[in-house]
This record gives C-alpha cells, sequence and structure tokens, in this order.
C-alpha cells in the first residue's frame, strides 16, 4: 500500500519498519512544511500519524480506511526536525479496529493521533462518472441503534 501513496512519499515520508498491526513512519520537516509561526503546520503532523496509521491497518490484508481520526498536539516542531510516527492497533473487532500513533522527535512527544479503522468490503464498490470505483460505506447501517434513511 505503501508504495502507491504519492501523497506521503511525495512529502518525503519513509515506511522504516512495519509488521502485524504496528508501523513506523518518519518525515524530516521542510521549510514548505513550516507556518507563519515558523513552526510545523498541524496537517503536516496529522498526515504524518495517518500515514502510520494507515500502514499499520492495512496490514491485516483487506483494503481498510480511516472511518474517523482525533490529534492532539503536545509540542511545536521545526524545519529540520526529523519526526518519528509509531502507530500501534488496540483493538480489532469485525470489520473496525483503533489505533494509536505517537509523533516524536527523538525521546520528545510532539503529537498523539488515535485512529479508527473500518475494512472495506469488495462488493461492487459505487463508481464515480469517470468510472472510477469507491468502496460502498456501511457503516451508519451497520451500527447498532443507528436509524438512517436506508434502515428505516
Amino acid at each position: 500500500m505503501f508504495s502507491a501513496d504519492e501523497a506521503s512519499r511525495g512529502l518525503g515520508i519513509e515506511l522504516v519498519e512495519h509488521g502485524a498491526g504496528r508501523a513506523v513512519v518518519r518525515m524530516t520537516v521542510t521549510p514548505a512544511m513550516v507556518n507563519g509561526h515558523r513552526i510545523a503546520h498541524g496537517g503536516f503532523l496529522f498526515l504524518l500519524a495517518d500515514t502510520a496509521f494507515a500502514c499499520a491497518c492495512n496490514s491485516h490484508g483487506p483494503v481498510t480506511v480511516a472511518a474517523g481520526a482525533d490529534i492532539v498536539f503536545v509540542a511545536p516542531a521545526r524545519e529540520g526536525d526529523v519526526l518519528v510516527a509509531l502507530a500501534e492497533e488496540r483493538a480489532r473487532y469485525g470489520r473496525s479496529g483503533i489505533y494509536d500513533v505517537s509523533v516524536r522527535r527523538g525521546d520528545v512527544v510532539i503529537a498523539e493521533f488515535r485512529g479508527r479503522s473500518r475494512s472495506v468490503r469488495d462488493d461492487g464498490g459505487a463508481r464515480d462518472d469517470a468510472g472510477s470505483r469507491h468502496a460502498r460505506d456501511d457503516t451508519a447501517r451497520e451500527t447498532p441503534g443507528t436509524t438512517t434513511k436506508e434502515s428505516r
């Protein structure tokens, strides 16, 4: 999956190691990644953590995407900092999972991220006008207690 991730690789993110439910990625903060306060823009920190999350949750085989994610920025990162994001699986249940990612500069925690994953069924998914295939999102219909237009 990572070899096809043009966005992450285009930003210089490297996959350092990976295994079942686990991944480590690394990125150096470039001048293009700093904001007006001269600190790393939070979007780039999120992207680094999200890349580690994606590698970890896709380590089990089926195509898996983010169902949601949250990040807490703990300390600033600056131009030239080498950041390492370690993603670890916390739980998998059915087609869902929970993963925690810690972004660090050496021993200093920069951000903590929690991602919620969902494996996608290959059931023919919808196609857009250009013919590209998209997975159908069954999350709402399969969540107990959730009422949607489709479930009425």
